[in-house]
């Protein structure tokens, strides 16, 4: 599929909606007629579309920046795993000198394209696995959801070390799922959000962490907000 063909296609069929939460935010993302089982036919590589859904990591993130947009303005902003980009719009509206978003979904990236020229901000995107690559000169990394899979999180964890030994500050979305390294997290801010496979209307708690190195449990964790 040309990029062109999934830009067209993204923008017919999957409706632009107001972020949950975030009313002056809009976002490309899929409903029942959105037609996504057909790229799905049409093109064999064609992943599972975290992209076209909301996570709660991410949403969560996404508020977060902007309550408190000290933590990334004037900064260099990495969206690890961006997705739909939501956390790297976010970043941009609250005053980042500038974003990266990068993920390895080739129609993430496109979606990422869209959904930032529907909010009026500049991100660069970059596809590519960034685990595996060289250190992101960048201020902050943002990371919305990534700890759903066991081998996924070790990846993520193992990259996120080598920034945190560079003194990037981590910033991580994430609804406690399981494999999130809570020992090494302090909650900065909690909020009740939807998330990936739910209806709107269903919500969970999601958190807000700063990643460190000194272990704590999950009690301190809370406690610490």
């Amino acid at each position: 599929m040309s990029r062109d063909w999934v830009r067209r296609f993204i923008a017919a069929n999957l409706p632009v909606l107001p972020v949950p939460g975030i009313p002056d935010m809009h976002l490309h993302k899929a409903g029942p007629q959105s037609g996504l089982r057909r790229l799905a036919e049409q093109d064999p590589q064609f992943g599972s579309p975290y992209w076209a859904h909301y996570w709660g990591g991410g949403l969560v993130l996404a508020r977060y920046l902007l309550d408190e947009s000290e933590s990334v303005a004037g900064r260099r902003v990495l969206d690890l795993g961006a997705g739909s980009g939501i956390v790297g719009i976010a970043a941009a509206k609250a005053g980042a000198a500038k974003v990266y978003a990068a993920d390895v979904d080739p129609y993430a990236i496109v979606a990422i394209e869209l959904n930032a020229a529907l909010n009026d901000v500049m991100i660069d995107t970059v596809f590519a696995d960034l685990t595996i690559s060289e250190l992101p000169d960048v201020d902050v990394i943002c990371v919305g959801d990534l700890f759903y899979e066991a081998a996924l999180a070790e990846s993520v964890i193992a990259f996120l070390d080598r920034c945190l030994a560079r003194e990037i500050m981590i910033l991580i979305g994430d609804p406690w799922r399981a494999h999130l390294p809570t020992s090494r997290l302090r909650l900065l801010a909690e909020y009740t959000v939807p998330d990936f496979g739910e209806v709107t209307t269903k919500t969970r708690s999601a958190g807000v962490f700063a990643l460190g190195l000194i272990k704590s449990s999950i009690e301190d964790i809370r406690a610490s907000q």
